[in-house]
């Protein structure tokens, strides 16, 4: 009898103990949010407000962590901490968010196709609800779209044309093997890596070529060791702020609201930012001897065909064939309403 009593009494201890836990996890929830950007940056910035807007909606000792420079690994690893619950959110450009949805990489995977700012907001707009919904059904909620500059490269020797570049090697994302395959089908060489790679790899030769913006390339002391860079704006780099539906469900309507607003906030914030940083850098990066090699008539020609001839081949394989051809449609639109 007195044993009995003794294991109901512990049991009950259990209870309670498991309840109190429980309590306690409610009341302490946490946002563990994942970027490559660099600490301190404009994008660090707006996302630590981000995460004290959420703070503020939240009852009780609410939590919330912006991880930068890459410390929660590549884009890919970083959706993966997401899958599994050790992030709840991310700032992610294309690269990682074709891991959740690969019709994403229509608004970053096409070489020359957006010819300025305007054309990629036309497109985007038109096709974020269809995208939105896309992720949503993949348990992401998307809370704002945002961009980081046009790619450039950057090269330890001045390059030009397309067959200057076939004599280097160049930094490719460890996590595209698709693309690396289409540059390796064209003549080119490309290095899987990871972004946190790219200076000790370019410092010991081992590319020397980085396809980066101009603000990357400058906060990241790249142009240091690739002190070329050619003057053609090759692609618009993509983003957007992402946070697990699993996460976004179990928060009161109050910190939703409180999450997207920031959210929204910082997309407008980082776009027209990232834009204006593009001339800035630049400039900053020429104080400090970056050489800026501008392409001629018949060299643009050159890059506009390799352009063209990339396309077959990025359609249907790292742009889904239906998006690819959206995106195409919506900017024949937009430029016949502009008479382009």
């Amino acid at each position: 009898m007195m044993t009995r009593y003794f294991l109901l009494r512990i049991c009950l201890v259990l209870s309670l103990t498991s309840a109190f836990a429980g309590a306690a996890v409610a009341a302490d929830p946490q946002l563990k949010i994942g970027s490559l950007v660099p600490k301190n940056s404009l994008y660090h910035r707006q996302l630590m407000e981000v995460g004290d807007a959420w703070k503020k909606s939240q009852s009780g000792t609410a939590r919330f962590n912006v991880f930068t420079d890459g410390s929660q690994g590549g884009e890919a690893e970083m959706v993966r901490r997401m899958r599994i619950g050790q992030l709840q959110a991310a700032l992610l450009s294309v690269v990682g968010l074709r891991e959740i949805e690969p019709s994403i990489a229509a608004l970053q995977n096409l070489p020359l196709a957006f010819r300025s700012w305007d054309e990629l907001d036309y497109v985007r707009e038109k096709m974020r609800p269809s995208m939105e919904k896309k992720f949503l059904d993949k348990g992401y909620v998307v809370l704002a779209w945002g961009d980081a500059g046009w790619v450039r490269f950057f090269s330890k020797q001045a390059a030009f044309s397309p067959d200057d570049f076939k004599k280097m090697k160049f930094f490719a994302w460890g996590a595209e093997a698709e693309q690396q395959e289409i540059m390796k089908s064209l003549g080119y060489t490309p290095v899987p890596l990871e972004p946190t790679d790219i200076l000790p790899s370019i410092q010991t030769g081992m590319i020397n070529v980085v396809p980066s913006t101009p603000y990357f390339a400058l906060a990241t002391q790249i142009y240091n060791t690739a002190p070329n860079m050619l003057e053609i704006n090759w692609a618009p780099i993509v983003g957007a702020f992402i946070v697990t539906k699993k996460t976004w469900d179990s928060m009161s309507p109050e910190s939703q609201a409180a999450l997207k607003m920031a959210s929204d906030k910082a997309g407008v914030v980082i776009r027209a930012q990232a834009r204006k940083e593009v001339d800035e850098a630049v400039d900053a990066m020429k104080k400090r001897g970056l050489q800026v090699n501008q392409p001629n008539a018949e060299q643009l020609k050159e890059w506009r065909a390799l352009s063209e001839a990339l396309y077959p081949r990025i359609r249907g394989k790292m742009v889904p064939a239906e998006t690819f051809d959206e995106v195409f449609a919506h900017l024949k639109t937009y430029r016949a309403s502009k008479n382009q």
